[in-house]
């Protein structure tokens, strides 16, 4: 049995939303966060089918000038996060299989118990049709690692080899599990990465990103008195050691970071490195910075034949995730 799981850049089905709702923590503005998310929908929508889990269907479809793909489902959620606990897509000797992981909130730090089962509803609604569906006892989320296709993963030990995610692993018990279910054949870890405010013990989706076979795009921090310097140097110089199949460096492209970001007094995980690739666009956030055109061009020049679409996530990082984090591409 031969097992592969998809990039982002492959065709996809759907990508799934979840939307904030009066219960969770976005309830101190409602408003502003449901407008974000809209965006996103919106600019998914234009080209590609999308699944809006909410608290209540006729509430959430009233926001909507138009509803064209968009498919709206009532199921009790604890948060946003989708790319977290929505199912990861594989392929199974050639066939589309999704698989649901454990989700318990970054390692017990947020209640999770009503996202964890979020998958199984999608799958007992009928939304994944007669896709093969299998429920993983193995507590893992899907920003924490990329994935280029033909089996090459890359990851963070500080997240998948933490105490608190299936009592700390070693990173040969991890490729292990990352083998069976997924189809693993290589991993490349990253040692060293930091975002201040950042919940998920360095996902990988906040610090770099795979954009085709032989190109890793990363977060750099040229500012050497910021307290993110010594962490991302640390980060970059390991990318650089990094080989592809054929034992080749990488291309590395650097995103600036933005300008500090604070809530409460407390500084934000904003990243650049937070875009989703769709079948039709490159969607990326922004931050009401001066990078943010730097950025876009810097997608431009990777994806000439996607469509580039900003959407401002300020709202979003509030809570500590981006424009990646709530959103889970679906595969055909």
């Amino acid at each position: 049995m031969t097992k592969r799981m998809p990039a982002e850049w492959e065709k996809q089905k759907a990508v799934l939303l979840s939307f904030p709702h009066e219960n969770s923590d976005w309830n101190d503005n409602i408003n502003s966060a449901l407008s974000v998310f809209i965006k996103i929908a919106q600019a998914i929508a234009y080209k590609e089918s999308v699944y809006i889990v909410c608290d209540d269907v006729k509430k959430i479809k009233d926001l909507f000038c138009s509803t064209n793909n968009m498919s709206f489902i009532e199921l009790p959620t604890n948060d946003t996060w989708t790319r977290d606990y929505g199912v990861i897509t594989i392929e199974e000797d050639g066939k589309t299989k999704y698989l649901d992981f454990t989700f318990d909130g970054w390692g017990g730090k947020f209640e999770a118990k009503l996202d964890n089962v979020v998958s199984r509803a999608l799958q007992q609604k009928g939304y994944f049709g007669t896709t093969p569906f299998e429920t993983i006892d193995f507590v893992f989320e899907g920003g924490s690692i990329e994935s280029d296709g033909a089996g090459t993963i890359l990851t963070t030990s500080e997240c998948l080899c933490n105490p608190n995610r299936n009592g700390g692993l070693s990173k040969k018990e991890v490729e292990n599990k990352l083998k069976e279910h997924l189809g693993a054949k290589r991993f490349l870890w990253l040692d060293y990465g930091y975002l201040s405010g950042d919940d998920t013990d360095s996902h990988i989706d906040t610090l770099a990103r795979f954009v085709n076979f032989d190109t890793i795009v990363y977060v750099k921090c040229d500012d050497k008195n910021d307290e993110h310097h010594e962490a991302l140097s640390a980060m970059e110089a390991q990318l650089k050691e990094f080989r592809t199949v054929e034992c080749k460096p990488y291309k590395l492209v650097a995103l600036p970071m933005t300008r500090a970001i604070y809530k409460d007094g407390v500084r934000l995980p904003a990243t650049y490195a937070n875009f989703l690739i769709t079948n039709h666009a490159l969607i990326y956030p922004t931050y009401d910075d001066k990078a943010d055109k730097i950025v876009g061009n810097i997608f431009k020049e990777l994806f000439p034949n996607l469509e580039i679409i900003p959407i401002n996530c300020l709202r979003l990082i509030e809570q500590g995730g981006s424009l990646h984090c709530s959103t889970m591409q679906i595969g055909v």
